[in-house]
């Protein structure tokens, strides 16, 4: 065990000032020279039994990058990092780093290696001095492949099926590839510029990209081998109460999608924005999504925010009903919090609230209580008759997204990322695309021995 991991201190690049940073769109979070971003590798105990590679659900490597990062060898840090993951630009910035949080440096000093910083510099310092290449084309194809849907998962498939010498075609309903990453995430955590330079180079290794190509899952395009669907989870958590149809009341992707697109240079009549502009903000759920309505209300020059969230608030800094190394489930502060939000929990919204123009006032809630589950499943709520009125101009319902209900496909179709499973982190959507990639080249290279 070195030295270093204890007499090295954790040290994080942190964000921009609020004051800078709420006026514009640019992302957050700073980066750390080449020397410190060094030491912070060198943190790494290179643990016998790493438990930071059996939390990431890509199957990366920290132990062995970041000891190639810590000697200055970029290049063979990037590409240990590269075996394992297509996107470590994406990841580096908006993944909740599962392996950090199972890091043994952590549990034994409460500061874990900056394993997700580090990535995201190894991938940086990868792209400026040219080392990422596009992949080489085979003499002739392997066979065909459509990809349906652009965003993670799918982007994962369509890279890990061309590394297999496929000829890949992605369609893409929307008008931009990317998908929750282009639409879902604001551009203050992912800049889109990222996700364009990641696109030539797919594109330079001959995957093809189709967009304004909405397709039937159950009538896919004609003339491939095999397909794969990575259409997501398209439709968001409603709220069935009263006023729910009240001018006001949104879906979080409403507002984030729309941004993403104005400051792609979309523009948008007066009644069809959706802007905080010089309202009283409420945001219902509190997870990621609610974050990030969080911090684009700021930047559209909200007069509050405040956001509630049905479940208790949970433990601060330990939960010891998720271990380590699990991930704690413990309240998190967002850089979107820090920049200013009333948060409360335990409140279930009951009614959307106008005044005589019948424009929206507010929100009126009740206060709720849980008691665990005899059975053991998801606790009980109760309702406490306690109610109060929150003042809003402007809802955002950021409750999460339902499971698609997905029809029988024939054999040669394969489901991946939140279209199989449901709403999930970015990191476990890459994955699967990876792993649809390798089930279907496995189920291509049958087909091709029975015939």
């Amino acid at each position: 065990m070195s030295n270093s991991s204890f007499d090295i201190p954790r040290r994080e690049a942190g964000y921009r000032p609020v004051h800078e940073r709420i006026a514009d769109f640019g992302e957050v979070e700073q980066t750390l020279c080449g020397s410190d971003r060094r030491a912070q590798a060198s943190r790494c105990m290179d643990c016998g039994v790493p438990f930071c590679h059996w939390a990431c659900p890509l199957g990366n490597r920290p132990p062995e990058f970041q000891d190639a990062l810590s000697h200055g060898k970029w290049r063979t840090a990037y590409e240990i990092l590269a075996r394992t993951n297509d996107f470590p630009e994406f990841t580096g910035r908006i993944c909740p780093a599962l392996c950090e949080k199972s890091c043994v440096l952590g549990l034994s000093t409460g500061q874990a290696v900056t394993i997700r910083e580090d990535e995201c510099a190894v991938i940086e310092h990868a792209f400026r001095e040219g080392y990422v290449s596009p992949i080489p084309r085979p003499a002739a194809p392997r066979g065909r492949v459509a990809v349906v849907g652009s965003g993670p998962a799918g982007l994962a498939a369509a890279n890990g099926l061309c590394r297999r010498g496929y000829e890949v075609t992605v369609f893409e309903q929307h008008e931009y590839v990317g998908g929750l990453l282009r639409f879902g995430i604001p551009n203050f955590k992912l800049q889109k510029s990222v996700i364009d330079r990641r696109l030539r180079v797919m594109e330079e290794s001959g995957i093809r990209f189709l967009t304004n190509h909405p397709v039937d899952v159950q009538n896919l395009p004609e003339g491939f081998d095999a397909y794969c669907i990575c259409t997501g989870t398209p439709d968001a958590r409603d709220l069935d109460v009263p006023g729910r149809g009240l001018r006001g009341v949104h879906f979080a992707l409403e507002m984030l999608a729309q941004q993403n697109r104005v400051l792609a240079g979309q523009t948008f009549s007066p009644d069809e924005l959706v802007t905080a502009r010089g309202k009283h903000v409420l945001v219902i759920g509190g997870g990621d999504t609610g974050s990030d309505c969080i911090g684009t209300a700021h930047r559209q020059g909200a007069l509050s925010v405040t956001q509630i969230e049905i479940m208790p608030q949970p433990p601060v800094g330990h939960n010891p009903e998720t271990p380590w190394p699990a991930y704690p489930r413990i309240l998190k502060t967002s850089s979107s919090h820090e920049e200013g939000c009333v948060r409360r929990w335990n409140l279930a919204t009951q009614a959307f609230l106008s005044n005589a123009e019948g424009r929206l006032t507010g929100a009126e809630v009740e206060r709720v209580t849980w008691t665990p589950d005899p059975a053991g499943g998801r606790p009980v709520m109760h309702l406490t008759g306690e109610r109060e009125v929150i003042k809003a101009d402007l809802v955002l319902l950021a409750m999460g997204f339902l499971k698609p209900n997905q029809p029988d496909f024939p054999e040669n179709v394969f489901v991946a990322g939140d279209a199989a499973t449901g709403a999930g982190l970015v990191v476990r959507c890459i994955a699967a695309g990876r792993q649809a990639a390798a089930d279907i080249d496995a189920y291509l290279e049958q087909t091709a021995r029975r015939n």
